[in-house]
């Protein structure tokens, strides 16, 4: 089995071998038969484009070495059971797709919203059996919920619908399970990323139809995670006041969202918005342009190889989540370990780039750190946040797909 087009080519195969066997094992010990298929769905990084696809934005984004594996048999009937390593089990009755509000928030959720978003194409769905296990970093940021989301979504594509979905419409299925029954107004970086693969840069000028550019990679460097610490649970409307401001400044303008306001005019109109909006939504409008702009920068130099000018544009978008977007860390939060761990990151990494990672106010920070330094990098780290809190990634080539 050739491991490297899920895991990169620095990858562990016996790990991963390992991993697949003992998940095969657990299904046939609990089920009485053989799982029929295995898949993989990996965890995702933001490399730019800090909360801009809300408002049909520009981003970069990566898959990376991190997943979640599943072994799963097709079964007879309308009943979906995922079993996951270290959780209560999941049964869901695709008879009965209803949206619940005790379950906002749940796995169950996730996986009735995506099955209900397949049937509303008229689409055909069935019964599966699903073990999981995962070693997606846990508190990193790298989106386990989109991971789960898109792996149902191609469990779904893989036995009902002979791989008739596209991975972008499997990202649009897993956003609609997540904003709808779920309950969180996510964009859709998370899910492209994950379902896609390998490192793009996304315009999701029309949302349903992104452009899509393949990057390729970033040579010499390596992909740093640090969790810093701090509590997600109460944070959704932290993230959901980002989308709601930089929508009202689109309204004010008569328009949706802000990729549909061109930037000169927001600018010719600022101190109206003066008069009509807080400076924080203003200055979450400007970094919203401002990133479109440092993703088109940065794409192009990837492309030309000026790792130089690329990792400038990571650096600014960092400094522009904490001074505009204003969400390293929650108003009244004095511990703030977010913003500390990029300000040691700073101080220690001498060619890199360090940047808050995901939704921000709390959680993890990515850092690009060249590969002779990474090693330090990591020790130091490890030191501030712990050993558990530290993660180095790689690029994944590819996205959620059937391993065997």
């Amino acid at each position: 089995m050739n491991y490297s087009k899920f895991y990169g080519a620095d990858a562990d195969f016996e790990n991963s071998e390992r991993r697949i066997e003992n998940l095969e094992r657990i299904f046939e010990n609990n089920e009485g038969k053989k799982c029929e298929y295995v898949f993989s769905s990996p965890g995702r990084a933001e490399i730019l484009g800090n909360h801009t696809d809300h408002n049909h934005g520009k981003v970069i984004v990566a898959a990376i070495s991190c997943d979640i594996l599943a072994c799963v048999s097709k079964e007879n009937g309308n009943v979906i059971k995922v079993c996951s390593e270290g959780f209560p089990n999941i049964v869901v009755d695709l008879s009965d797709l209803s949206e619940i509000d005790s379950e906002k928030g749940t796995s169950t959720a996730l996986v009735k919203g995506v099955a209900r978003a397949i049937s509303d194409k008229n689409l055909p769905i069935g019964g599966f059996t699903a073990y999981l296990t995962s070693n997606v970093f846990k508190g990193a940021g790298v989106s386990s919920s989109a991971a789960f989301e898109v792996l149902i979504a191609e469990i779904f594509n893989e036995l009902y619908l002979g791989g008739a979905l596209t991975p972008f419409e499997k990202a649009v299925i897993s956003q609609y399970a997540e904003n709808v029954y779920f309950g969180k107004p996510c964009g859709l970086l998370d899910q492209s990323g994950i379902a896609i693969g390998s490192l793009v840069g996304l315009d999701f000028a029309d949302p349903l139809s992104p452009s899509i550019k393949h990057l390729g990679e970033i040579s010499g460097y390596s992909l740093v995670i640090t969790n810093t610490g701090g509590d997600h649970s109460m944070l959704t409307p932290h993230y959901a006041a980002i989308r709601e401001e930089m929508e009202q400044i689109a309204n004010y303008f008569g328009k949706k969202v802000l990729r549909e306001v061109p930037y000169d005019t927001f600018y010719e109109h600022i101190a109206a918005l003066m008069q009509n909006f807080s400076g924080r939504a203003i200055l979450r409008a400007i970094h919203f342009y401002e990133e479109n702009e440092r993703v088109d920068i940065a794409s192009n130099a990837i492309l030309s190889g000026d790792v130089e000018t690329f990792l400038k544009q990571v650096n600014a978008s960092g400094l522009s989540s904490i001074s505009k977007l204003q969400n390293s860390y929650p108003a009244g939060d004095t511990a703030q370990p977010l913003l500390l761990g990029i300000e040691l990151s700073h101080k220690i990494i001498k060619h890199g780039a360090v940047r808050l990672h995901g939704g921000g106010f709390a959680g993890s920070m990515l850092a690009i750190v060249r590969n002779d330094e990474t090693e330090e990098y990591i020790a130091k780290m490890k030191e501030y946040f712990g050993e558990q809190n530290v993660f180095k990634a790689s690029v994944r080539p590819l996205g959620t797909a059937r391993v065997k």
